[in-house]
């Protein structure tokens, strides 16, 4: 969920409110208005505001060719037409290139049809109370009658919008609505907007978008951050300030969805699990990420953040990868989209993941070993990093877990939250009920635990259980258990927990899974544990084998053995028959063939 501040017109409230970061402002060009933002308005005040935040140039009956003029001067994200504007003029705007949103007075027989002729203009249709003039009352209409919205173009809440109506709606969300947008509400007597109830506004809404999202620094709660060198800061400075931008363009998650749907085959199946659940009690669900386009949950956000480059305009991709997914997945999205792509990856993972290292060059990605440290993910992650420092400006650096410097970690969390998204709608038409009583994800540097958890933070019908690697044993010095045995530290450019000395010297960390051998863990996971929003635990290698050949042979299902240390936790949980699991199941398990046959052959 989205919030609008309108009816903004003094400088320096909008520097203010500028800095709570809202997503869209709006500014208000009606000389009737007390909000009008008048004629002496600086057009760099708007324009010059950070790409973060959208603006939009509120507009009553005003003629088409002063619309496009004010649009010349003060660069609006969106036009929003408030009065009796035609699907004509809509039409002639949106020729213009401008992004449309239409208001309607609604009241509790609004007739939905009338909206017909504007469909093919309009970004958004903005709702607000039905009043004989243009404009809000500062009141709010029946919310339920949009429980009836027959139309995919997504709407815009207006109308008496304050603390505490933002706070009910949330707890009743409307299908189809996307922006809350608040006004009157929100002020103090001389129509400035109240910092305090802004900022009580937007917390509420960041809660319930996902449970936590990082403040303006990138910081969770004590974690996260951006530490990177000097010649890195203008491109982590640019992604910074644009990625929100980009992301929350209709046209770019318009062509994202599509490429998730088309593309990748999402929405993935969300499969009841009869044998698993008859082995452990309870009723166990596996969300199919295995069955994504390149066998795991990486592509989603391998997609998204190519996607966003060619928004930057670069030219050349580079990124890390230690069990191969992340790699193979972006060198498939760099060989769609265009892009040339370069692949770093440990020397020992290029050995012990060698199915995959060829998938990525059958799409055209070099390969670069990573020949020093542990030759691991660690180590890959190092030389990209590098390569990033040396090609700062046309090369675009895709991380693959929820890990680096801000904004990083919460990009990636909202790539990949399409699972928890679509985990919510397929249990509700499974079960009745859209939140499990467990989720449980495995966890290395953290991408396929934050989509799984994404819409679950904070719910307390949900416990969230990340699963990390213990190796040969957490207290055996060949793990990979960063929780259990982490200490404050800054890594790969943010503050976390990872595994180290008592001097500060990064400890090699030891799976067998080749994607869960990371020495750290992303920012927003070392505050879920630290909060308490979720519980961390761990399995060690002969378990997480242990639960791969099960599920194999119950299920004719082949896991990936990051995903089997999910897996591994069920036997240790003592379900009851009518609680709920959600295992993500964050890929299929045929690049680790060569590490498992082993296995098979000491059964015999």
């Amino acid at each position: 969920m989205k919030i609008k501040i309108c009816g903004l017109f003094d400088p320096e409230n909008i520097a203010a409110v500028v800095s709570e970061q809202p997503d869209l402002m709006g500014f208000i060009f009606y000389p009737k208005s007390k909000r009008y933002v008048g004629t002496n308005f600086d057009p760099k005040a708007i324009a010059n505001l950070p790409k973060s935040t959208q603006k939009v140039g509120v507009f009553v009956n005003e003629d088409r060719d002063q619309i496009t003029s004010i649009q010349t001067q003060f660069a609006f994200d969106y036009i929003q037409l408030h009065g009796e504007e035609t699907p004509e003029d809509c039409a002639f705007l949106k020729a213009k290139g401008m992004r449309i949103i239409k208001a309607f007075g609604v009241d509790a027989g609004f007739d939905f049809s009338q909206l017909s002729d504007y469909l093919p203009y309009c970004d958004y249709f903005l709702f607000d109370t039905a009043t004989p003039n243009y404009g809000g009352s500062g009141q709010s209409f029946p919310w339920e009658i949009l429980n009836d919205y027959p139309f995919d173009t997504p709407l815009i809440l207006s109308g008496g919008l304050g603390v505490s109506e933002v706070k009910t709606f949330l707890n009743s969300p409307i299908p189809k609505v996307e922006i809350l947008d608040c006004n009157s509400k929100l002020e103090n007597e001389n129509h400035h907007k109240n910092l305090d109830l802004v900022a009580e506004v937007l917390a509420l809404t960041r809660k319930t978008n996902s449970g936590i999202q990082p403040d303006a620094a990138g910081y969770y709660g004590e974690f996260g951050g951006a530490f990177v060198p000097e010649m890195l800061y203008p491109n982590v400075k640019e992604l910074q300030d644009q990625y929100l931008f980009h992301l929350h363009d209709p046209e770019f998650q318009r062509e994202f969805q599509d490429l998730l749907k088309s593309y990748v085959g999402r929405p993935t199946p969300l499969f009841f699990s009869k044998n698993l659940s008859a082995h452990f009690g309870g009723k166990i669900y596996l969300k199919r990420e295995d069955l994504n386009h390149t066998g795991a949950h990486k592509i989603n956000n391998a997609i998204g953040q190519v996607l966003l480059a060619k928004r930057l305009q670069k030219k050349r991709i580079i990124a890390e990868t230690g069990a191969g997914q992340h790699g193979v997945a972006t060198a498939t999205a760099c060989a769609l989209l265009g892009m040339e792509c370069t692949i770093y990856m440990g020397e020992i993972d290029i050995q012990r993941q060698q199915p995959n290292v060829e998938r990525m060059r059958l799409m055209g990605a070099k390969i670069v070993p990573a020949t020093s440290g542990s030759r691991t993910l660690k180590d890959a992650t190092n030389e990209a990093i590098r390569a990033w420092i040396n090609n700062p400006v046309d090369t675009y650096y895709v991380i693959g877990s929820a890990v680096g410097p801000h904004p990083y970690p919460d990009m990636v969390a909202r790539f990949q939250s399409v699972i928890s998204e679509e985990i919510q709608v397929q249990l509700k038409q499974e079960t009745g009920q859209s939140a499990p009583d467990y989720i449980l994800a495995c966890l290395g540097g953290g991408s396929n635990a934050i989509g799984a958890f994404y819409h679950f933070i904070g719910n307390p019908s949900t416990q969230l259980i990340a699963v990390e690697a213990g190796g040969l044993g957490v207290d055996s010095g060949k793990t990979a258990a960063t929780i259990a045995l982490g200490k404050k530290g800054i890594i790969h450019g943010s503050k976390t927990f990872l595994i180290q000395t008592d001097d500060g010297q990064i400890v090699e960390p030891h799976s067998i899974s080749a994607g869960l051998d990371y020495p750290g863990i992303g920012p927003v996971h070392a505050h879920l544990s630290a909060t308490g929003l979720a519980k961390v635990v761990s399995v060690t290698d002969e378990e997480a084998v242990a639960a791969a050949l099960q599920l194999a042979r119950l299920d004719g299902i082949l896991p990936a053995l990051e995903s089997a240390h999910a897996l591994a936790y069920l036997p240790k949980m003592q379900l009851q028959p009518d609680e709920i699991v959600v295992v993500n199941l964050s890929g299929r398990g045929d690049k680790d063939l060569a590490t498992l046959i082993p296995f098979l052959t000491h059964e015999k």
